[in-house]
Formats: structure tokens, C-alpha cells, sequence
């Protein structure tokens, strides 16, 4: 017996099975598949089901991080292969730490250094830009002290003879066109004016100079000897140079200024400097505020300036 029941529209049987197409009754307990439909019959059990839990995810997060930490040390590295590289073979910065070399250079000025001439020492990546002239800037170490660099002119070269009368400079009997010198006022100074003045050594001769300076000097010139240059302060009247502590040795040479990078504003350590508003022609009263006081603090017009 069976009894049909209607739902959504279709109806069901309930009850005993409908007999095979032979007669048969299906057996007991087995479904029988609806030729109406298409879904196979499913066997039911009383078995548990199977453990479908997904495996735990791999911790790609952590991975990605520590090859993204890797990059970064790697970039770094390069960096700072790079960097040593250039200081060494190539560029160097410096700063000028005194007035020396006003006007051509300033207190505060942050110099790049080429390093590719001087002295033929090796290893040398590029070819020199240049052999060292009469009139060139260099950075050299201090003779005095080595570990103290320094920036002068060179004013004589090996062979030249060399004199200074009123703190103009002659070479070989002729007298040189110095347009960067500056001569500021001061007190008469007659060995400072008329190098070389071997009548009395002034208090700040180095006394291995004053020394080895009798030996160099005939006829009231000085004989530059090979491999050694003569350099002399562009403020000629407040510069400690070669007419107080003698020649730079060639080996002695780190390379030529190229640029000022950077200058920051000192003009309190510069005596007859103006601030950077009156150099500029800025007549506005004194400036206070954290804009101004960041624009004061650096020569921002001496930025990538080129020196000559």
C-alpha cells in the first residue's frame, strides 16, 4: 500500500516500493534510482563520514617578509659598496673651517673633492681629469699634521722662482694676475709682504721651514724643488700657508675642489661677512619664525656652486 503526498507540485509516494519492470520487488533497504531524475541513488550506512578538515595553510605572510627583509639588506649593502667606492677612488666631501680662502671659499662651505689628480698613486679607476696648474685649488693633508686636510692655491710649481713683493707674487722675475686674491686690511707685516724675508722669522714660522727655507732661497727668490708646490690663502692677509710652514709634497695631494654641495650660514665666525638677508639686499627687519629661521641657516645661492 502506498499513500502519495503532495509537495512543491510533484508528488510522492510513502509505503511499500513499486515492483521492478519484471514483476520483482526491489530488495529491501536498497534506493531505487528515479528514471525522472538525474542524480544517482545514494547508498546510506550508518559509517561515520570521512575527516574532510583542510590542511593548515602554509605561513606565506612570514616567507614574503623575511624575502622582502633579505632585498632590503641587499640594497643597502650595495649602497654602501657604492658609497666607499666613490670616497675612495673617485669624490670626497670636506668642509672649510676657516677664512682662509674668502671669497672664493667660505666658512661652512661643504665641498665634493675630485680625487683623480694629485698624486700618481694607485689604484686609479679613471684617468686624471687634469695635471696640477699654477692657479689650481687643491685639498692636501697638513704637512705639519697629516691628519688635518687644508685647501690653498697653488702659486708655484717645481723649478718656478718664486717672491713676493707687497704680497704680490712674481715668478721668475714676472708678476703674476692673481684676479681671486683679496688683500683686507691689517696691520703691515713684512715678512708676510715680502716672502722671503730672511732678516727675522715671524712667530708663527715653523722652525723645520725656517730652516730648510735658507737653503732654498738665492737672489731674495725661492726655488720651488721638484715634486712640491707653493700654495698661498686667496685672503692673503689671514692665511697660514706655505710662507709659514713650506711646500706640499705631490704625494701629499688628495684632488681638485669641483663644487660646494651644501654651505650653512656662519657668518658670526667670519669677520666682515654680512648675514645672508643683507647679502641678498633684503632690507625686512630681523626674521624669527621656523620658515625663516630655515632659510637663514643655510647660503642656499651657494648650493652646487661651481669652484674656480
Amino acid at each position: 500500500m502506498s499513500i502519495a503526498v503532495e509537495s512543491g507540485g510533484e508528488s510522492t509516494r510513502l509505503g511499500s516500493p513499486e515492483p521492478l519492470p519484471d514483476g520483482t520487488a526491489p530488495p529491501s533497504g536498497e534506493p531505487r534510482s528515479d528514471p525522472k531524475s538525474d542524480e544517482p541513488a545514494t547508498r546510506f550506512s550508518n559509517a561515520a563520514a570521512p575527516d574532510v578538515t583542510p590542511a593548515p595553510a602554509a605561513p606565506i605572510g612570514a616567507a614574503i617578509h623575511r624575502h622582502s627583509l633579505l632585498q632590503a639588506c641587499q640594497s643597502l649593502l650595495r649602497v654602501v659598496v657604492a658609497a666607499l667606492f666613490i670616497i675612495t677612488f673617485t669624490v670626497q666631501p670636506f668642509r672649510i673651517p676657516s677664512a682662509s680662502m674668502e671669497p672664493t671659499l667660505l666658512v661652512g662651505d661643504f665641498l665634493l673633492v675630485d680625487k683623480q689628480v694629485g698624486a700618481e698613486a694607485p689604484p686609479r679607476i679613471f684617468p686624471p681629469t687634469s695635471v696640477i696648474h699654477r692657479g689650481d685649488l687643491i685639498v692636501f693633508h697638513f704637512p705639519v699634521d697629516p691628519s688635518l686636510h687644508l685647501v690653498k692655491r697653488v702659486v708655484g710649481l717645481p723649478g718656478d722662482r718664486l717672491r713676493l713683493r707687497g704680497g704680490r707674487v712674481y715668478i721668475d722675475g714676472q708678476a703674476q694676475a692673481e684676479p681671486y686674491a683679496v688683500f683686507r686690511p691689517s696691520p703691515p707685516d713684512s715678512y708676510r709682504d715680502d716672502f722671503p724675508r730672511m732678516v727675522s722669522a715671524d712667530p708663527g714660522v715653523d722652525s723645520r721651514w725656517w730652516i730648510e727655507m735658507h737653503s732654498l732661497v738665492s737672489n731674495g727668490e725661492l726655488t720651488v724643488p721638484p715634486d712640491q708646490f707653493f700654495v698661498l690663502g686667496d685672503n692673503r692677509n689671514d692665511s697660514e700657508d706655505s710662507r709659514y710652514w713650506g711646500f706640499v709634497p705631490r704625494a701629499a695631494i688628495v684632488g681638485k675642489p669641483l663644487l660646494v654641495y651644501f654651505s650653512l650660514n656662519d657668518a658670526d665666525s667670519t669677520p666682515g661677512q654680512m648675514p645672508a638677508a643683507a647679502m641678498s639686499g633684503d632690507s625686512a627687519p630681523h626674521r624669527t619664525g621656523p620658515a625663516d629661521s630655515l632659510i637663514d641657516f643655510a647660503r642656499w645661492d651657494r648650493a652646487l656652486h661651481v669652484v674656480r
